[in-house]
């Protein structure tokens, strides 16, 4: 290059003598017969000859410079040619990954360089086979694996009235709406101030490609359903992790922990609080085989068998006994629907219950039928419900309310107990950042004849509760929520609880 530019210096500097000799011709004509002419045309000569040579070095200082950009292009090619090879590895993946949260294209893999590499060319080949090798945006790489973290950080501010009585000093019933722990009977009422992060979340997810199908995991845990160890507030407020899920998927089957196929966590309305419409809803997490069928477009058959875990209550006693004595798991169909109506699922349940004590004990079938949906209207608007009845389905509901049935009487045998609960929310969209959600909810239990069951079993829940939520930013949310929510008992006693919560969380 060095030598190109000092050919070009050279050339200039004598274009503007060749300019000299040709100004200076016809004088040269003129004064032919003089020595000095003679002497200045030999002169002109040489440097002509010099910019003659000069040229001829620019000319291939030219020639090797395209002899250069000829090998470097004949060796790209190659380069692509081996690109070529990966990329359509890469658009297969990116054609045959399944739906989920690396979304339909699979992972690590843009849909436009799919698109881009089926279309050919040294541009396209190289984009597929340099996307295909590096993370995207979403996640990150660890070989053919892309990983994702995701959860949130959340603190709320819980104050909170209860009319008769005061909830256990580390109780959960402070910090959520839990029915079964609104004192009743206590005479007095109480107040109760408690400010809380433990509801912050961390889980992170991944998809591995195999065999044209991705096999994806997640694994969840937060800190909310952890006991605090004594005097946990006094200094560090220290919570333990807990379990929330973690479960393989690959195609059709997905098994590990996750939300039961009996419960449709899609129509929970948003709230300040863990659950919400907590007595009028399903709500379990648990170990569960699950496979999933289309039917068509719109509407899929989930088939599970789940663990089982049957609760029952003495007459004399309504403290909850988890048996641990089953035998059979708990059998769950549920049909999605989705159309331009909205979204609508039907799921019911089977389930053997069984309690075993030094060889004496029995058995009964429980099962339950389950109906939800969310219908959208205006731009901003839904309406959300569920609706749920069943014998011996005590667990599923309201995190326990009720048990599953009694064991006793004399016949010394397991009455199952008759559930209803529903709940319904309506939110309201009042610009692209502000909503608000109002939302009711009701649970009943009937108790089996012929057993007499003590006075402090439950009987009924009820309550509701309004909110507004803002969202300033993408992912960061602020809400404030009013509920009144009331317990009774067998007996005919009540407790009522009225709480206002804000919550500030931070999504990733």
């Amino acid at each position: 290059m060095r030598r190109f530019k000092r050919c070009a210096s050279r050339m200039l500097l004598l274009s503007g003598t060749a300019m000299l000799v040709t100004t200076a011709g016809p004088a040269a004509a003129q004064g032919a017969g003089s020595p000095g002419t003679s002497a200045r045309e030999a002169a002109l000569e040489a440097r002509l000859k010099l910019l003659e040579q000069a040229v001829s070095d620019l000319r291939s200082e030219l020639v090797q410079s395209r002899a250069s950009s000829s090998v470097a292009s004949s060796s790209a090619p190659i380069a692509t040619g081996a690109s070529a090879g990966a990329a359509p590895t890469a658009v297969a993946s990116a054609s045959s990954g399944q739906s989920g949260p690396s979304g339909p294209s699979g992972p690590g893999v843009n849909p436009q360089v799919a698109s881009a590499g089926t279309a050919g060319g040294p541009t396209a080949n190289s984009t597929a086979s340099s996307t295909a090798s590096s993370p995207s945006g979403d996640g990150f790489r660890i070989g053919n694996t892309t990983v994702k973290l995701n959860g949130f950080v959340r603190l709320n501010v819980i104050a909170s009235r209860y009319s008769d009585g005061e909830v256990a000093v580390g109780g959960l019933g402070k910090e959520f709406f839990l029915p079964q722990q609104i004192p009743v009977g206590g005479g007095f009422s109480s107040e109760d101030l408690l400010l809380s992060a433990r509801q912050t979340r961390l889980g992170f997810s991944t998809s591995t490609p195999v065999n044209g199908t991705d096999i994806k995991t997640l694994i969840e845990f937060d800190f909310a359903l952890a006991t605090a160890p004594v005097g946990a507030q006094r200094a560090t407020n220290p919570y333990t992790p807990t379990f929330r899920r973690g479960f393989i998927e690959y195609g059709r089957w997905l098994v590990g922990q996750e939300w039961s196929t009996f419960q449709n966590l899609g129509v929970l309305p948003e709230t300040t609080d863990f659950v919400g419409p907590l007595d009028g809803t399903v709500f379990n997490r648990q170990a569960l085989i699950r496979y999933t069928v289309p039917l068509r477009p719109g509407m899929t058959l989930q088939l599970a068998a789940e663990n089982p875990e049957t609760e029952t209550a003495l007459p004399t006693n309504a403290a909850l006994v988890d048996t641990d004595d089953d035998r059979l798991p708990d059998v769950v169909a549920r049909v999605n629907w989705k159309g331009t109506l909205g979204e609508f699922a039907l799921a019911g349940i089977a389930r053997e219950l069984r309690t075993d004590t030094l060889g004496v004990g029995d058995s009964a079938f429980g099962w339950g039928v389950s109906g939800s949906g969310k219908i959208p209207f205006g731009a901003r608007h839904d309406l959300r419900f569920m609706a749920t009845y069943g014998q011996g389905i005590g667990r599923y509901l309201g995190l326990g309310y009720v048990p599953d049935a009694i064991y006793g009487g004399t016949a010394q045998s397991l009455g199952r107990i008759d559930n209803f609960a529903a709940f319904a929310a309506l939110k309201l969209g009042w610009s692209a950042t502000v909503r608000s959600t109002f939302m009711g909810s009701y649970q009943s239990a009937d108790y089996p004849e012929g057993v007499i069951v003590t006075g402090l079993a439950n009987a009924k829940s009820y309550g509701g509760a309004a909110n507004l939520f803002w969202t300033p930013a993408k992912g960061f949310d602020l809400g404030i929520e009013y509920r009144h929510a009331v317990r009774e008992l067998l007996s005919g006693d009540k407790g009522a609880l009225d709480r206002v919560e804000f919550a500030v969380k931070y999504g990733f």
